[in-house]
């Protein structure tokens, strides 16, 4: 098994003081490693990097257009999002289309990431409720599939039929047997795989031809977050900003622990990018640089410049520090 490699490194007083390791993957549309740094066969777990994997079944099965699904309800399936009233109002009205309402979910409630959202929650004191969960979008989506095969309520369960078709749809776009399974934050199922695995996956997004039932899933998935990044993540975050400043050409989304992927249609390459000690501020830079690298993203774009060289500002506004990428790292 190889070892991760130094990929981002922190800087103050001109001295490294942290450096974040990791692994990273790019596949063409043959499936094949175009380059790879650390092991490409390191397990992880996706978390919500592979959210467009799981809402495969979603679309395939009909149930997107049996119930009307627009292109924003599709990127809201793919989302990790802020719980701003935009996300939440537009959950809870998916849901009532679907003749269900919040308790119907099966994610869990946390505070809103969104500050607006929050501070308008503790005013008006009332508690945060699951559409606020950031996964919200994804469990909507989960229900509307339910709802379309009239399955069973508790669609988290790992012998559903909405998670049978999941983990097939993921063996199939890594090509591999999925290597186990957790539970992520929102009770879901996450399954795992290697890098390589998630990074042929994603190679496979980018390269749809659009045909047959996933083909063209992939495709409507891939143009419905990059057509609407606002509703994926949220004002403020890396996966919203940086597909703003690429124009819509890319689609990229996080997950936990440091996961990123990335979806490139023109030049029909997927990405997959896993920080070893779970930062995201690395994750993030990491990103920039390779994506900078492939020449999708400029350097140069304010929202990259924000997480590369991400220059460290204290309470005073005094620039302390910023982070670079490792030396012989892209």
């Amino acid at each position: 098994m190889g070892k991760a490699v130094e990929m981002v490194e922190l800087w103050r007083g001109g001295l490294l003081e942290s450096t974040h390791r990791g692994h990273a993957v790019l596949c063409d549309e043959a499936g094949q490693i175009v380059q790879a740094w650390g092991d490409p066969d390191r397990i992880i777990f996706p978390r919500s990097s592979c959210k467009m994997i799981q809402a495969l079944p979603l679309v395939e099965s009909g149930a997107a257009d049996a119930f009307g699904l627009s292109e924003a309800h599709l990127a809201l399936a793919c989302a990790s999002h802020q719980g701003a009233a935009l996300h939440v109002n537009m959950a809870r009205d998916w849901l009532k289309d679907l003749g269900l309402g919040e308790p119907d979910l099966r994610c869990g409630s946390h505070e809103p990431y969104d500050r607006v959202e929050r501070d308008r929650l503790i005013c008006d004191h009332e508690g945060p409720c699951q559409l606020h969960n950031n996964c919200s979008g994804k469990h909507s989506g989960f229900l509307t599939f339910v709802k379309h095969q009239k399955a069973g309520p508790e669609y988290v369960e790992l012998d559903h039929p909405l998670q049978k078709a999941i983990r097939a749809a993921t063996e199939d776009v890594t090509g591999e047997t999925a290597a186990g399974y957790g539970i992520d934050g929102c009770s879901a199922p996450n399954f795992a795989m290697s890098i390589a695995g998630l990074a042929r996956g994603m190679a496979k997004f980018a390269s749809s031809d659009g045909t047959g039932a996933r083909g063209r899933a992939m495709q409507r998935l891939t143009r419905a977050m990059a057509a609407h990044p606002e509703l994926v993540a949220g004002e403020g975050r890396a996966c919203t900003e940086l597909m703003r400043a690429m124009g819509g050409r890319v689609s990229i989304k996080t997950g936990a622990e440091a996961v990123f992927v990335a979806i490139m249609p023109e030049k029909k390459l997927g990405l997959a990018l896993k920080i070893e000690d779970g930062n995201v501020r690395a994750s993030e830079a990491a990103l920039v640089g390779i994506l900078s690298q492939l020449g999708v993203l400029d350097a140069a774009h304010p929202m990259a410049q924000k997480r590369l060289p991400a220059p460290q500002i204290n309470c005073r506004g005094f620039t302390t520090g910023e982070l670079r990428l490792s030396e012989g790292f892209v």
